[in-house]
Formats: structure tokens, C-alpha cells, sequence
């Protein structure tokens, strides 16, 4: 699994470690975590840290690494020099001006903007004169000039590509630093890589790695490209689309197994039903022939819809638990009153579809209720509000043990009384209990915030419509 840590770890990144994870779990092989940061400009301790961080909250664990580039660069500079000394690539003394002036003539002249070779043909005296003038040098690999490249892709099936327009591409920069052409494919022959699972972005890159394999005599790996990962419009996914990144996801109280389950489902499917798969049946069942050629759509709805699912089937005290944790790692105030949240869990746990709702859907059994204005609306607009409170104060005051059950038996007895259905009753009620129109379980709302409260509260809302 080689990620670049050059920014934020996005779910197609996480995707496409994913399935490298699940193929190698499956199968029984090794996972191999290397990060790819010879980008110095771009690539962050930060990053690093974070990838980590993502990494371990997910369950993707790893059996060899992590493997950082940057201190393996003594490794590249040893195999490029054995390349130039074989005659597998060659010094280039070329400079950025001379490659655009190329790059510019082979344009207008309609050929293909690939490196026209030239430094490729220099004899030794002329290499020397230039290493004695002090030239800066990148080293290129000499490419095949004939014939086709092809592999047999796990998801694309067979593909191939025409040797002649592929270049003599650079695999070490005049800095001193190797190209990501170059330096992956070097630590996957190194590191004894046998399946190299990885976006389709990066297909057009396999001939110009296969040939660093065949430089080395290396056999070459097996290729899977996946496709690509897109938002629900079918465009590139972005922030538009909702949380790119995992740690939002985190934070919104999405649950590892659930994001590694919706992951698992865009663009790979184990049938054409099954959809809730917890992180061991995903390993047993993992196989890239199933992985789709056609992009995978991710969708934000989709994802919280399958947390939902998870989070209903956790056991009830795993799921206060997870709560708990997740509120203390938020920062929520209602983390100071775990016994409360204990008591309220059993009655949100099949409302919820993400922890990150339950301050804003149980909040009001905690302190003060907070009156939601569209919610107010539809009490003021219906005249018989006012009736309906005094029904149910009525029928609440004289309840003699205060229990959900109980609570039941007297509202439907004050709406066969009054000749209303439930719906109508309990909307000014559970508005004036809860502040909204859509909360947890009414009796069991009612029994946790104890008759005096809730009488004051329907009180409170009677002042209000009299006002």
C-alpha cells in the first residue's frame, strides 16, 4: 500500500488501500506499507502522521513498514548507477528551455511529444566533455523503440500499448532525486510485490514500470487498475459531493466498520444484494474478478444510511459505549453526564444514523429544551394546539407511576377521550417535550425527563400559544 503524503487522506485513497488490505487478507499474503514521499515539496510529516492515524482507526493494519522513501534514496541513486553502467539508461544533459524547444518543433511537425533520444546516442567523449563542464544530468531509462508492451489486468482485461510513443522517460531528476516512475517500481521488485492494486489513473504509467522490471530482469507483477471513484453526478468526487476526507467522516460519527463496508461497495459488489457485510465476512469474500471496470459512485446519503444499519446492530451496551467514546472524543458537553447518555442510548439507537446526531436529536434530555421554529409553526397553525396540551396534562398529572407504559395508556386514553387520532395529540406534545418534530420515542422521552419536567414543559408551551 504506497501512499503519496503530500495532503489529507481522501476515501478514494483509503479505497484503493482497502482493497489492497482486503485482497491480501484473503488470499493469506503481506501487506506492505510504503509511503512515497519524494515529493519534498509536497509531502508533510503531517501527512504521515495522519495516514497512520487513519489507518489504525480503520483496522487496515500492515506486516512490513512503514517503508519512507526519502530514506532509502542511497537504495535509488546505487540501482540508477547500475542501470547507466549496463546500458539501461543513460545520463541527459538536457536543459528545460532545449526540452521545450523540442517538445514545441515535435508539435507543430503533428509527432508524438515524447523525448526525441538524443542524449541516448552521445558517445562516451562527448558524455565526458559535458560531465567536465559541470552540465547538471537526469538519468533516463532507454526505453524499447519497437514493438508493444501488453499485460493481462486483473479488472481491464488485456491491454497494450505501442512502444515507440512511450519516450525515454526520466527516472532520476538532476537533483538527485528519482522519479515516482522510478522509485516504485524499484521498492516493489525489492520488497517482493506480487499484485500491484492501484487507481486506473495510473494505467498509462504500467508500460513506462514494466520496463524498469525488465531492466532489472525482474519478473513483472500481476496489474489490477480499479476504476475510478466519482460523486453522485457521475464528476470527479470533491467537496461538493460532502466529506472527502476520512477523519470528517471520524467526526461525524461515522463508524470505522461501516465506512470499510461502504468503501468495499464502490466498485466492487460480492452479489447483486448484499449490501451490510461486517470487516471479516468483507475479507472472506474479497476477490478482484468481481471488481467493476465502470466508475464507482460514492455517496455521502448512502454511506450514512449503511452507519445507520450499523449502528442498530451493535449490541445495546456496545453501542451506549461507542457513543460515550465518541462524545468524549468530540468534545461534547453531554460527555460529562455518561450516566445520563447510558439511560438515553437504548432509545436513540434505532433513530440515529450517525453518533454526530445525537446531540442535536437527544439534546433536549439533557437541559433546556431548545424550540425549533418550523417545528413551533405547525403547532401555532393548528387551533386545537391548545386543546390537545391540556388533554395531555391532564392525562399525564394523574398518571401514579411515572413509566413509558403507563405514559402510553394515558395519551391513548386522552385521544379516544377527546375523538383525535395520535398524530394530531402527540405533534404539540412531543414539540413542546422535545422542541422538534422528529425525535426519539415519545414515552420513553417523557419517562426519562420525569413528570415535573415534562408537565412544566407543556406548560411553558401553553403560555406560549396563549401569549
Amino acid at each position: 500500500m504506497p501512499p503519496s503524503p503530500t495532503g489529507s487522506f481522501h476515501v478514494g485513497t483509503v479505497r484503493t488501500m482497502l482493497f489492497n488490505w482486503l485482497y491480501a487478507r484473503h488470499t493469506g499474503g503481506r501487506v506492505v506499507l510504503r509511503f512515497e514521499d519524494t515529493d519534498r515539496v509536497r509531502s508533510t510529516e503531517e501527512a504521515v502522521a495522519q495516514a497512520e492515524d487513519v489507518l489504525r482507526w480503520l483496522g487496515i493494519d500492515w506486516d512490513d513498514g512503514p517503508h519512507r522513501q526519502t530514506q532509502r534514496l542511497a537504495l535509488y541513486v546505487q540501482a540508477a548507477a547500475d542501470l547507466v553502467e549496463r546500458g539501461k539508461a543513460y545520463p541527459c544533459y538536457c536543459t528545460a528551455e532545449e526540452l521545450t524547444a523540442e517538445r514545441e518543433r515535435r508539435q507543430a511537425a503533428g509527432l508524438p511529444l515524447i523525448y526525441s533520444g538524443r542524449c541516448r546516442g552521445l558517445s562516451a567523449d562527448e558524455r565526458a566533455a559535458r560531465e567536465a563542464a559541470g552540465l547538471p544530468a537526469a538519468i533516463r531509462l532507454a526505453m524499447p523503440t519497437a514493438g508493444t508492451t501488453a499485460i493481462e489486468d486483473v479488472v481491464r482485461g488485456h491491454v497494450e500499448w505501442e512502444n515507440a510513443l512511450q519516450g525515454d522517460h526520466v527516472i532520476f531528476r538532476s537533483d538527485g532525486t528519482p522519479t515516482y516512475l522510478f522509485a516504485n517500481p524499484f521498492d516493489d521488485i525489492a520488497m517482493g510485490i506480487t499484485h500491484v492494486i492501484r487507481g486506473e489513473d495510473l494505467l498509462s504509467t504500467t508500460p513506462r514500470q514494466l520496463a524498469v522490471y525488465a531492466a532489472f530482469d525482474a519478473p513483472a507483477p500481476t496489474y489490477a487498475h480499479l476504476p475510478m471513484v466519482l460523486g453522485t453526478d457521475r464528476k470527479k468526487l470533491s467537496k461538493r459531493h460532502g466529506a472527502v476526507s476520512v477523519e470528517e467522516f471520524r467526526d461525524r460519527g461515522i463508524l470505522a466498520a461501516a465506512l470499510i463496508n461502504y468503501l468495499a461497495l464502490v466498485g466492487w459488489s460480492y452479489d447483486d444484494h448484499t449490501t451490510f457485510m461486517t470487516v471479516p465476512e468483507l475479507v472472506e469474500r474479497f476477490s478482484l474478478e468481481r471488481v467493476n471496470r465502470s466508475p464507482g459512485v460514492f455517496d455521502a446519503e448512502k454511506l450514512e444510511w449503511l452507519n445507520g444499519e450499523h449502528l442498530r446492530a451493535l449490541p445495546p451496551a456496545e453501542f451506549a459505549a461507542t457513543l460515550r467514546a465518541y462524545l468524549e472524543t468530540s468534545g461534547s458537553a453531554l460527555a460529562e453526564q455518561p450516566e445520563r447518555v447510558a439511560q438515553v442510548a437504548p432509545i436513540v439507537q434505532e433513530k440515529l444514523r450517525t453518533l454526530g446526531q445525537f446531540e442535536g436529536f437527544a439534546g433536549f434530555l439533557f437541559g433546556p429544551v431548545t424550540v425549533d421554529p418550523d417545528a413551533w409553526a405547525r403547532v401555532e397553525a393548528d387551533p386545537d394546539s391548545p386543546r390537545w396540551l391540556e388533554a395531555a396534562r391532564a392525562a399525564l398529572a394523574s398518571i401514579p407511576a411515572w413509566e413509558a407504559e403507563a405514559i402510553h395508556t394515558a395519551l391513548a386514553a386522552a385521544c379516544e377521550q377527546e375523538g383525535v387520532k395520535p398524530r394530531a395529540l402527540y405533534l404539540p406534545i412531543r414539540v413542546a417535550i422535545t422542541g422538534r418534530t422528529v425525535a426519539p420515542g415519545l414515552y420513553e422521552s417523557l419517562e426519562l425527563l420525569g413528570r415535573e419536567e415534562s408537565l412544566r414543559r407543556i406548560e411553558d408551551a401553553l403560555g406560549r400559544l396563549a401569549a
